[in-house]
């Protein structure tokens, strides 16, 4: 059976997007549609974001991971260095991140230069997560296949009982990176799909605004 998806569609009409409100900062624009967004309700992970690597068969793949944090560095996400991912952006580490959030019908994308953070920020990052995330991390070798779930469950009883009592190692291929941005665009839904654009590139030291058109 064939769905019919040419009925499906919304008006946008939550919002504008013009020069003369936003900040002329990328940085403070995204915070504050950051807290806006949060503030409103209505999305469960707000920090949720779609990052999109290029794969060793030059492929595009995107996959959901959660920010965890962002200064004047840039975006910070934390990952298996072995996964999937890790490979990709060890061998090209120019990558996309994406935000979309239906409640404020708003999204954004940013493009920029993902390095690994400092051993001693995930290290910290990584004793900030529950127990049982450490072991989790500790129990899967990302991406690899395996025979079937139970492989995975019986490694984690094993380590509950190895660790009960004992601080979890950090493994050496885990930790985080931050995506320094080149570029931002800002998306707000309007009527008659005439949406609102505006795209922040990096030129030298400045950030250079321009719109585009829908």
């Amino acid at each position: 059976m064939k769905d019919n998806l040419h009925q499906y569609r919304k008006s946008y009409e939550k919002g504008a997007l013009s020069e003369e409100t936003v900040s002329q900062n990328p940085f403070q624009q995204f915070r504050t549609w950051y807290y806006e967004t949060k503030e409103a309700g209505g999305v469960d992970e707000v920090n949720a974001m779609t990052l999109t690597t290029i794969d060793l068969q030059g492929f595009p793949k995107g996959r959901v991971v959660l920010l965890k944090k962002y200064d004047e560095l840039g975006f910070y996400f934390y990952t298996n260095y072995d996964s999937e991912k890790g490979k990709s952006i060890a061998e090209n580490n120019k990558v996309s991140l994406s935000f979309f959030w239906p409640n404020m019908e708003r999204q954004i994308i940013i493009k920029g230069v993902a390095t690994r953070t400092s051993e001693a920020d995930s290290t910290n990052y990584f004793h900030s997560r529950p127990k049982g995330s450490q072991l989790g991390a500790v129990v899967s070798q990302q991406s690899s296949k395996i025979e079937n779930r139970t492989v995975l469950e019986e490694r984690l009883k094993q380590l509950e009982i190895e660790y009960e009592n004992k601080e979890v190692p950090k493994p050496e291929n885990w930790g985080g990176y931050v995506v320094t941005p080149v570029s931002f665009e800002f998306w707000q839904g309007r009527p008659n799909r005439l949406h609102d654009r505006l795209k922040y590139e990096l030129e030298e030291y400045d950030w250079r605004m321009t719109r585009l058109q829908p």
